[in-house]
């Protein structure tokens, strides 16, 4: 018996067991296969939004508190458990910006830093760029974390913590209810109990929550990815072009992505979408031509009307919660969405307001 019983070992779901261990409970985690294997594992790990001042003011909140506590979360990860999720704090350059003028707006009212900046000071911070490009904008402070590398120090985390359950490939069959309060789960292996629970399984959790006869307008959203084992120095730091990136890794290797698919549950790859990420990749940085892919995967999104996520109780029941639909966002989005839970858990004020993210919003 628990004090919180978190349903998906993702990112976040682990991030909330870890803070709410932190806060004095007693944590069970319960994940259907092995932690941070699905959409945090998939993820190109941008510690911003793609182009953030396209996202609603819900999400700019979020993902302006969780950017700065990430310096913090990767240096007590290091210390705990040895493991270096590799955040790279090298900025973001974004070409061929159809909205710059949008994007300055949103910069000055929101305090962030980003700025207009012409073809020298491009080609300086990343040689081997396209030619061409007469100018584009810069956010110095976004930064990178290798998502797999993030999530196995997470999860070396929970282990190492005596107040932390680990149940991994346990698939949740049905919920244990009266009226609104939730005594436990059953799952594939058994039986699990817990004073409070939080359904944290990102593209599942709209139907986790059919279980309990709710809806939650939570889908998955297919996308596909392309590694190239390329040579460190080639790039940098983070590029955006025509709506996809380039993503550098401390070793070298350069992440290209990604695809919108929305074909259910289903995750599969296709030579279609290899062709156009090869393309991508080549259209951003076209010396990675002279380097092998390594690697094309692909993963499900939690997507999300605006990609608003939904954080708080659950419509009818007094000790269910929710924390999903991050969407696009998921690993920037991760510390705030975590720390606003717990905060509504533990009644304490909360790092936002929280009404934007409730489920009957």
């Amino acid at each position: 018996m628990s004090d919180v019983l978190v349903i998906g070992g993702g990112v976040i779901g682990m991030m909330l067991a870890r803070e709410l261990a932190q806060s004095g409970a007693d944590v069970t985690l319960v994940e259907r296969k092995a932690c941070a294997q699905e959409s945090s594992w998939a993820g190109g790990g941008i510690v911003s939004p793609l182009y953030p001042w396209r996202y609603p003011e819900p999400v700019t909140r979020l993902a302006t508190w969780s950017q700065s506590s990430y310096v913090h979360l990767a240096e007590e990860l290091i210390e705990e458990t040895g493991y270096d999720p590799e955040l790279r704090q090298k900025g973001m350059l974004m070409v061929a910006v159809e909205d710059q003028d949008d994007a300055l707006t949103w910069a000055e009212k929101y305090h962030r830093p980003l700025r207009k900046v012409d073809s020298s000071f491009l080609y300086q911070k990343e040689p081997n760029l396209v030619p061409g490009l007469p100018e584009g904008l810069w956010m110095p402070e976004v930064s990178s974390i290798r998502n797999p590398r993030l999530g196995r120090s997470l999860r070396e985390s929970l282990l190492l913590n005596p107040k932390v359950t680990l149940l991994e490939h346990h698939e949740v069959t049905a919920f244990n209810f009266k009226g609104g309060v939730v005594s436990g789960i059953e799952t594939s292996k058994g039986c699990v109990q817990a004073d409070k629970v939080i359904i944290a399984a990102g593209a599942w959790s709209s139907e986790l929550l059919g279980l309990v006869g709710r809806k939650l307008p939570v889908e998955p959203v297919h996308g596909q990815m392309m590694l190239f084992k390329a040579e460190p120095g080639l790039v940098n730091r983070v590029v955006l072009k025509g709506g996809r990136y380039v993503i550098p890794r401390n070793d070298g290797r350069v992440l290209v992505g990604s695809t919108l698919e929305r074909i259910g549950f289903e995750k599969r790859t296709t030579q279609e979408a290899a062709e156009s990420l090869h393309q991508t990749a080549l259209d951003i940085i076209p010396k990675l031509a002279d380097y092998r892919v390594e690697h094309h995967w692909s993963g499900l999104r939690p997507g999300s009307p605006e990609g608003i996520p939904y954080i708080g109780k659950v419509t009818g029941f007094d000790n269910l919660y929710v924390n999903a639909g991050q969407y696009r966002n998921g690993l920037v989005l991760a510390p705030a969405s975590t720390r606003l839970l717990v905060d509504l858990m533990m009644q304490r004020e909360s790092i936002i307001p929280a009404e934007p993210y409730a489920m009957d919003r």
